[in-house]
């Protein structure tokens, strides 16, 4: 099977489109269907074939409508019945119509292999949609639950614990915060105060250490 890889270039694009094989060239003669046709198959576009009648939606012979009476998929270009000019000579020529230009009102159904593909794009088309539907279902969040009307504070009943809050809060002690200096100040006073003592230890230690040396002596 031929695989055809994706380009941005212009100049490939365009090899690509002339070089393209006949199972590619058929997906570009696809045109849109009516809304008549699009509601009974549910699809939205088809490749035009010989037998269909089409109307066209653009150009110079915009309103036209006529069957397909040959597609030519060398140039991509189909023919209507009925759209025709004069050439000098005084003979008359088929006008070729790109296949994009035109909406397809009437299929041409003799061939059993198209009224699959209709069968088999419609169940596609209509289990996609089953499908979108259950994950919408799933996706949707869930309702919120209906707010409780609170009744104001006169109204409503003052409960144990409210009553003895502030009261907990009046006897509760209030932690005092020491700053970075108040600290130091602190610190130095207690070690005035320890000061004195420490020496008068430092005596006695002397003096009995003094004492037991004496006594050895």
């Amino acid at each position: 099977m031929q695989v055809v890889t994706k380009t941005s270039k212009p100049s490939k694009q365009r090899k690509r489109l002339f070089q393209a094989p006949d199972h590619i060239r058929y997906k570009h003669f696809a045109a849109p269907l009516s809304p008549e046709l699009r509601k009974t198959y549910g699809i939205r576009s088809l490749p035009v074939r010989r037998g269909d009648t089409v109307r066209v939606m653009r150009g110079d012979h915009k309103g036209f409508e006529g069957k397909v009476s040959r597609v030519d998929r060398k140039k991509f270009r189909i023919y209507i019945e009925g759209l025709t000019r004069e050439r000098v000579d005084g003979t008359t020529v088929f006008i070729p119509v790109h296949p994009s230009k035109v909406m397809i009102t009437k299929l041409n159904l003799d061939d059993k292999w198209r009224k699959k593909i209709l069968e088999r794009r419609k169940k596609a088309r209509e289990a996609a949609e089953i499908r979108e539907k259950v994950e919408e279902k799933v996706e949707k969040p869930l309702e919120a639950p209906a707010k409780i009307e609170e009744k104001p504070p006169e109204e409503r009943p003052v409960t144990v614990v409210e009553e003895l809050l502030p009261v907990a809060e009046e006897e509760k002690p209030k932690r005092r915060r020491r700053t970075v200096k108040k600290a130091v100040k602190m610190k130095a006073v207690k070690m005035k105060e320890t000061k004195p003592e420490a020496e008068a230890e430092a005596k006695a230690r002397r003096r009995k250490k003094s004492s037991e040396e004496s006594k050895v002596g």
